[in-house]
């Protein structure tokens, strides 16, 4: 699994059906080495209905987890899709950082 990418970083899918979509990682699974992003890998779902849990039956259409290996991050800096470093401030933080134009990544 890449630690370089996390939760809420926004990507750029570069293989497959949604090549070239971007979106925000919402939810990373390291055990699996993938990660789900938004309005990426749009699945249907057929769900019964769970009135306990207030859920409707019918299809349902939500994302589904993509291999990590097949996006990559955005730069906020450059705007640009990169490949990604880390860095020791001098503070002491470990950042990581934009490969093209060396800017921080972490906020």
């Amino acid at each position: 699994m890449q630690p370089s990418i996390r939760k809420n970083d926004n990507v750029i899918v570069t293989t497959g059906r949604d090549s070239g979509k971007r979106g925000r990682v919402l939810k990373v699974l390291p055990a699996k080495g993938r990660l789900i992003v938004e309005g990426v890998n749009i699945i249907k779902r057929h769900t019964k209905p769970n009135p306990g849990r207030n859920i409707k039956g019918g299809i349902v259409e939500r994302e589904g987890a993509l291999h990590a290996s097949n996006v990559q991050l955005v730069c906020p800096e450059c705007g640009a899709q990169t490949r990604i470093g880390h860095k020791i401030l001098g503070d002491g933080r470990k950042v990581r950082i934009c490969r093209k134009c060396e800017g921080v990544v972490d906020k």
